[in-house]
């Protein structure tokens, strides 16, 4: 375990600093979970949801100083009752499954004594698939249905990165679905090469 933690901090360092010589490559796997924050036109509809995703991520520091990732993840947001009681809606609700390819940075240590912590920045494009489920009250005799569809986004968000073990803070925009995210995020290294 502490060969592990040592290739990792290694890897690490060579990714932060640009003009070291030694080469790092790796490949990773990471699992996250937290809480969703609706916002805009979007919070108008639903309460604060959940989301997990899965995450692999590749470096080479011989060539780009960054991280590479690519994840798949699943959202659910219940409806507000507050939009209830002002529409025709006895249930709404949206389920998001959104797929994302980007960067990550990590800048250099801000405490290294005791616990490695270092500053991560990220930005993403990325694609969801959404579906609304519409149910309404029998007096307004409008049939219930499922909304399906996909949009196109982005995300950028900053954090505070031990490596094996991460904190995110992010924005994402999607046409009438912008939230914030906070995952607290587990990164398992498949591949380490220094």
């Amino acid at each position: 375990m502490k060969r592990i933690i040592l290739i990792l901090v290694l890897v690490l360092m060579s990714t932060v600093n640009v003009q070291s010589s030694d080469k790092a490559r790796g490949m990773f796997l990471s699992f996250a979970v937290g809480p969703r924050v609706p916002m805009g036109v979007f919070s108008e509809r639903v309460l604060l949801g959940y989301g997990f995703n899965l995450e692999m991520s590749y470096t080479d520091n011989e060539y780009l100083p960054i991280f590479l990732f690519g994840s798949v993840g699943f959202e659910q947001y219940p409806g507000s009752q507050d939009y209830y009681q002002g529409s025709d809606y006895s249930q709404y609700s949206t389920n998001l499954l959104p797929f994302h390819l980007g960067a990550r940075y990590y800048l250099p240590p801000l405490m290294e004594n005791i616990v490695l912590i270092l500053p991560v920045l990220e930005v993403s494009a990325s694609l969801t698939v959404f579906q609304n489920s519409h149910e309404f009250k029998s007096s307004s005799l409008r049939n219930n249905f499922i909304e399906d569809g996909s949009k196109g986004g982005f995300s950028i968000g900053a954090g505070a990165s031990m490596f094996i073990m991460e904190a995110l803070a992010s924005y994402h925009w999607y046409k009438d679905n912008q939230y914030l995210s906070f995952d607290l995020k587990i990164r398992i290294p498949l591949f380490v090469s220094i």
